[in-house]
């Protein structure tokens, strides 16, 4: 803030080193501060502690996915520095012409990282996919609760265009403030269609700040857009060189968590579970911690990899939730699991006890017992009456059945299943089915 002395918080390097080793840069040992002189109402004192030419790390990657046959793209990390925080200006209007502007300067002077990346992405499905990567990797590590809507994790997109064959790249704009993943996509399949029309019609792209209004899914111009000179840049002088040392550095490696790409391939190779499984049962550190213990605990674990992505997601879906969210915990996936497995109930019962679960909002061990702790039968005289009752009460069915067409059994199963209130295993009643039918 204006006439504080700026105080470098160790904790915030070590964040932002750890972030720097997830995104496989190399730290440097010695990096420098320095004055990002510029105007704007959200930076009161007219200038930004930032660095510049000596940044904390460089030369990193992400790999995202390149293309149907599972082949890998490197998306280039040009550097990873810390800076401070500037205040945040809120819009009210915009783009309107009784547009409204307020300063919140609460967040002034806060320690973050910016990561800058290489122009190595072409699309905007590319765009989500790398920022998708590096908020998982960024959350793996504990550095950030990644929350856009709370501002803890924010996108500025560079867009530029060229014609096909052409090296050098076009002017670019750059669009800064988009609030979600999504909204960073629609805004840069806008402008890069705008940018095509600019110089197809034989216009210019300025070099300019724009923002991106969802509800009308376009680009507005904010303010022309500052070339590096423009800042001034010089070494910050109430800041020592920041040292990184080996000793440090080593200290801070111990805190690496393993990250989301090695994890998906040691639960694969481990757990016997698909690639597609793995990607899903790692989309955060906690689900991933809750289905290796429930793994670990349980008599499949393919079976709570399937039961998580086929019974849980789809319900949480429908509510708009995060698996954080579910009633069902992992160890209630895995309690589940195992009683399938057992035969101790059916798919149809589990089913009926996960909307159970939903409905209730209470975990699937609690409803289990609620419920009785039904058990899946598998008593073959008290079946075969309920299948007798069944074929003599369908005769048509029975007669194409005995034509011929012995699709019809799928019929006879359902009938079943219903008068046994789905607690019929369907293995043995498809084979007590198959005698009677014929």
């Amino acid at each position: 803030m204006p006439g504080a002395l700026p105080v470098l918080n160790r904790k915030a390097v070590e964040f932002a080193t750890l972030a720097a080793m997830a995104l496989n840069c190399s730290i440097n040992e010695t990096s420098i501060f320095a004055r990002k002189n510029y105007f704007y109402p959200d930076l009161p004192k007219g200038y930004q502690i930032s660095q510049y030419d000596k940044p904390l790390a460089e030369h990193g990657f992400i790999e995202v996915a390149g293309d149907k046959n599972g082949g890998k793209k490197k998306i280039g990390i040009t550097r990873v520095h810390l800076e401070e925080d500037a205040g945040k200006s809120l819009h009210e209007g915009f783009p309107d012409a009784d547009e409204k502007t307020a300063i919140d300067l609460n967040r002034a002077g806060v320690p973050l990282i910016e990561i800058v990346s290489e122009p190595d992405i072409a699309t905007p499905d590319e765009a989500h996919e790398y920022l998708t990567r590096l908020k998982e990797i960024i959350l793996y590590t504990g550095v950030s609760d990644c929350n856009m809507e709370e501002g803890s994790l924010r996108c500025d997109a560079n867009i530029s265009v060229r014609p096909r064959s052409q090296k050098e790249l076009g002017t670019k704009t750059e669009i800064k403030n988009v609030n979600s993943f999504r909204f960073i996509r629609e805004a840069l399949v806008y402008e890069i269609a705008r940018q095509i029309e600019v110089i197809d019609g034989g216009g210019k792209i300025a070099q300019e700040t724009r923002l991106y209004n969802s509800n009308e899914g376009k680009t507005y111009s904010m303010r022309s857009k500052e070339q590096a000179h423009d800042y001034r840049y010089f070494p910050e002088p109430d800041l020592l060189p920041l040292v990184v040392d080996e000793k440090w550095k080593a200290e801070i490696t111990k805190t690496l968590p393993e990250l989301p790409e090695a994890r998906r391939a040691r639960l694969v190779r481990e757990y016997g579970i698909t690639e597609y499984d793995a990607q899903v049962l790692t989309v955060s550190k906690s689900l991933a911690d809750q289905f290796e213990a429930a793994a670990k605990a349980a008599r499949n674990p393919k079976r709570v990899a399937n039961l998580v992505q086929s019974e849980l997601m789809g319900r949480l879906k429908a509510r708009d939730a995060e698996i954080e969210q579910s009633p069902i915990s992992m160890k209630g996936v895995a309690a589940s699991a195992d009683l399938v497995e057992s035969g101790a109930i059916s798919g149809k019962m589990l089913k009926d006890l996960y909307d159970l679960c939903f409905e209730r909002n209470k975990d699937f061990p609690e409803v289990y017992d609620e419920e009785g702790r039904p058990q899946q039968s598998s008593d073959t005289s008290a079946l075969e009456k309920i299948i007798d009752e069944i074929v003599a009460a369908n005769p048509k069915q029975l007669e194409q059945y005995r034509a011929g067409k012995k699709t019809v059994i799928g019929f006879f199963v359902g009938q079943v299943m219903k008068a046994s209130k789905g607690q019929a295993n369907p293995q043995l009643v498809n084979e007590l089915l198959s005698r009677k039918l014929a």
